[in-house]
């Protein structure tokens, strides 16, 4: 009898245990949350400076409703060039909120950012990304396309009508009036110019506005520290003896004596210094089928040489053949370098052009006196 109850015991103990151990866990699970959905308050913008503190821009969206608290939520804004799939987008993170206000000026900086020229119409596009506060479970808005227009902000530094270098670091020192044509510079737009130089290592200059005058000039407010002292380049201001400035130190060039490219940016109040990695021309010469005398390569030439406009640009007028070709010589006589372009695709109307490539320029089409304008600083060319 006792052996009887022993396993009667056992036995209810079993399917307790058993009993037990199916008992489930109740485990609560959040619900996923939506792709937010973006809207702007504008598809075109074409803001005017006077207009620059103005709201140019703003974007809602809806709530992607997650299982957290809403003031917790993280969006991710990015704005970008239409057609890179935002590879250098601008990011911009709220959190939060269904909402961001973009000014006028704060659209403007992002366009000029991306290299946008002033007063021309672009396409940008605008998505936002939704997730947690640890990234978690992101979700990407549709993307909104938006026009927008750069406007012109005026420049950090006031701009002249040619720019000229002087100094010990160029190579005719100190002497003012410059050489016009070695030492001006090319104004590439309304606030940027720049230029070819072989600067002598270790020395300085001075950027003049007014050819043969010292009494204006561009300089560095201190000269011995950073990048500035290095020759690569750093902030610079105007000075002027009738109202002067800080800016009165010589701007340093960079150790080693060499080729460089300068660019001098007003917009920014910005200056760079950078080797030049190609082969700059001292004099310039024409010579093919395209020229009266063909290929006559002579020392002295036969054919009009080209003028050296400023730092970067050479010009020659002269008339040219229908439908052959030439090239661009550094040294009369010599066929041993010259100045060519890639290949026969390259129209004769201009484009780019390089040192000691292999295709002859083409010449238009019909015969006729052509101008040749060739850019070192950027080695492009134009045939009008």
């Amino acid at each position: 009898m006792k052996h009887i109850i022993k396993y009667l015991t056992l036995s209810v103990m079993f399917v307790v245990f058993i009993t037990a151990c199916d008992k489930k866990d109740t485990v609560t699970f959040s619900a996923n949350g939506n792709a937010p959905v973006l809207t702007g308050s504008a598809t075109t913008i074409a803001a005017l400076s006077k207009d620059s503190s103005a709201v140019g821009l703003v974007l809602n969206w809806s709530n992607p409703k997650y299982s957290t608290s809403f003031t917790t939520t993280k969006y991710v804004v990015e704005i970008d060039s239409s057609g890179r799939n935002f590879a250098k987008s601008v990011k911009y993170t709220i959190i939060g909120a269904l909402t961001d206000t973009f000014t006028n000026s704060a659209l403007n900086s992002i366009l000029l950012g991306f290299g946008f020229n002033y007063k021309v119409a672009y396409n940008v596009d605008i998505r936002v990304t939704s997730s947690y506060g640890n990234n978690n479970e992101q979700y990407v808005s549709n993307t909104l396309t938006v026009n927008m227009t750069p406007y012109v902000t005026p420049p950090l530094v006031t701009v002249p009508g040619s720019l000229y270098m002087v100094g010990a670091a160029t190579q005719n020192g100190w002497t003012n009036p410059v050489p016009d044509s070695t030492q001006k510079f090319y104004q590439r737009d309304s606030v940027t110019f720049e230029g070819v130089f072989n600067l002598v290592g270790g020395q300085q200059f001075l950027l003049l506005p007014v050819y043969g005058s010292w009494d204006y000039k561009y300089a560095v407010i201190d000269n011995t520290t950073g990048t500035i002292a290095a020759g690569t380049g750093g902030s610079f201001g105007y000075y002027t003896s009738a109202a002067p400035t800080a800016y009165n130190s010589n701007i340093p060039a960079p150790a080693t004596s060499g080729w460089y490219n300068v660019v001098v940016d007003f917009q920014h109040g910005i200056y760079t210094i950078t080797p030049y990695t190609s082969t700059f021309p001292t004099n310039l010469y024409i010579v093919g089928d395209a020229t009266p005398d063909s290929w006559n390569n002579s020392n002295p030439p036969v054919n009009p040489v080209f003028k050296q406009l400023n730092a970067a640009q050479f010009q020659l007028t002269m008339p040219l053949i229908g439908g052959k070709s030439f090239l661009m010589l550094p040294v009369a006589g010599s066929w041993t370098n010259k100045y060519a372009v890639a290949n026969s695709s390259v129209p004769s109307s201009g484009g780019s052009f390089g040192y000691n490539l292999s295709t002859n320029f083409n010449a238009p089409a019909t015969s006729g006196t052509y101008t040749i304008t060739a850019n070192f600083f950027d080695f492009t060319f134009t045939v009008k």
